[in-house]
């Protein structure tokens, strides 16, 4: 399952070379302690996504408990290798955070890419995205058990939005568990994947809850089960089974958080933990968590670097050769 992007990794390279060697001009927060001033939200996805939507949520909420200014900039391409790579070159900055997610993971097992998570400082995982199988509501499929069986005996087209994605991790894993293999439709996002859902081009789909609520409460689509450890506590989506109780052992969340570049003094590392602590205890968190159908599991610093490690093993064993 292991593959290499050479032309992912050239741009990544390009733009590490390029921005490193610029690094010095970008200006930096106060040079040992903590950041003063502006402060800008690095998000290495397009606008609009589940990611720009997790940057632009957590960056408002450290404004308002740390008085500074966080402006989000998106440097999106090679599903998130070139921001992680321009981020890898900004060592030492406490002006700059990353609104990290899987790719940061699934990047360094699929690609030829020259980060892991170990090259930076993890601050905060804000909580857990766990992903729903669904169909159109006029499927034959009523759940994830048929779906299944039907993929052991026929042709089931699957969409999935790229190689490091939730759904491809997801529909990975199902097909590991359970020994069959589904054919693969690529999309560049949720929003094109739920489009060719909608309009008959695939028969499955895994997406996240908040991705395919409106559809969900409309009537158009239908979900099958939850890829979670435990039924959600949302009251849209508490009827909706998890999979293991459809006797398919499987659960995989894409985690939402925010990182600092390496380097970083202990007093910016354990300023920005405290930032993120209060934004925890604070509305936005909540608003952020509860409209986007999130499991609200925070873990910071040491916790959620070693969270990264798990998680990354868990990884390696769906893509490793």
């Amino acid at each position: 399952m292991k593959s290499r992007t050479p032309l992912v990794a050239g741009l990544a390279a390009a733009s590490l070379l390029c921005l490193t060697a610029c690094g010095s001009a970008a200006g930096a927060g106060s040079s040992d302690g903590v950041p003063t001033g502006n402060v800008t939200m690095l998000v290495p996805m397009g606008a609009g996504g589940g990611s720009d939507l997790s940057g632009r949520a957590i960056a408002s909420g450290l404004e308002g408990g740390t008085g500074l200014n966080v402006s989000v900039e998106n440097r999106e391409g090679g599903s998130g290798a070139i921001g992680y790579s321009y981020f890898l070159g900004q060592e030492g900055r406490n002006d700059l955070l990353l609104a990290a997610e899987t790719a940061m993971l699934a990047l360094p097992v699929t690609q030829d890419v020259q980060f892991t998570y170990e090259d930076f400082t993890p601050i905060m995982k804000v909580g857990d995205d766990f992903t729903l199988i669904v169909v159109p509501a006029d499927s034959d499929y009523d759940t994830c058990t048929d779906v299944v069986d039907a993929a052991a005996d026929e042709r089931v087209v699957a969409a999935v939005s790229g190689s490091t994605s939730l759904d491809e991790i997801v529909f990975t894993l199902i097909e590991q568990e359970e020994d069959v293999e589904f054919d693969r439709v690529p999309f560049e996002s949720g929003s094109e994947v739920l489009t060719g859902l909608l309009g008959g081009q695939v028969d499955v789909a895994s997406l996240n809850p908040a991705e395919v609520i409106a559809q969900l409460e409309a009537g158009d689509l239908k979900a099958l089960c939850a890829v979670a450890e435990e039924r959600y506590e949302y009251e849209a989506l508490a009827d909706i089974p998890t999979a293991a109780e459809q006797d398919i052992d499987v659960s995989f969340a894409q985690f939402r958080g925010f990182i600092a570049p390496g380097g970083i003094s202990e007093e910016a590392e354990q300023f920005w933990i405290d930032a993120g602590e209060a934004y925890a205890d604070s509305d936005a968190y909540t608003e952020y968590v509860e409209s986007n159908y999130l499991q609200a599991n925070a873990q910071y610093g040491d916790e959620f670097r070693t969270y990264l490690g798990e998680n990354t093993a868990d990884l390696e064993k769906v893509f490793g050769e």
